[in-house]
């Protein structure tokens, strides 16, 4: 009996360890950035100056506007810290208690900055309602979006040409 859980005690570490992914060491360094932004106006306050002064910082490769670096699908591509958010049309509805808030983005840029479950984030942003113009945590829960387009991005670095 001891053998067979030794056994499975080892072969379920080695399938933890060997299925956990680290984090890209540049999603490392955006999250850095944006966790010493916590609190702060970030340039104009604008939700777009906080990836793009995390992403030039990090020389980063990206269009300059809403293209932050390799498209994911966030139901078949792990999510990390430090992957871009771009929202478009979007809302979202979620319960909490008996009233049901509403919540619209016509065009917002975020960063991912933890994971809380499948499908949903802690999200850093600038000029929105949870923290006006300064950076600040709320969640996402992609079950709650009723419309619109959430793309998922991972930044890349600039590669000498």
């Amino acid at each position: 009996m001891r053998k067979v859980f030794f056994t499975v005690s080892i072969l379920m570490f080695f399938l933890f360890f060997a299925g956990a992914q680290e984090i890209p060491e540049l999603n490392q360094k955006i999250t850095e950035y944006v966790k010493a932004q916590l609190g702060k106006k970030v340039d104009r306050g604008e939700c777009w100056d906080l990836a793009y002064e995390a992403l030039t910082l990090n020389n980063c490769e990206w269009d300059g506007k809403f293209y932050f670096g390799n498209k994911l699908n966030p139901s078949v591509d792990s999510i990390y810290p430090g992957d871009i958010i771009q929202l478009y049309n979007v809302v979202l509805k979620h319960r909490i208690g008996n009233q049901i808030i509403k919540e619209t983005y016509g065009q917002h840029t975020a960063v991912v900055y933890n994971k809380s479950g499948k499908g949903i984030f802690e999200i850093a942003h600038q000029n929105n309602g949870y923290s006006g113009r300064k950076v600040g945590i709320s969640e996402l829960n992609l079950r709650d979006k009723v419309s619109g387009t959430i793309i998922f991005f991972r930044p890349v670095a600039k590669t000498n040409r």
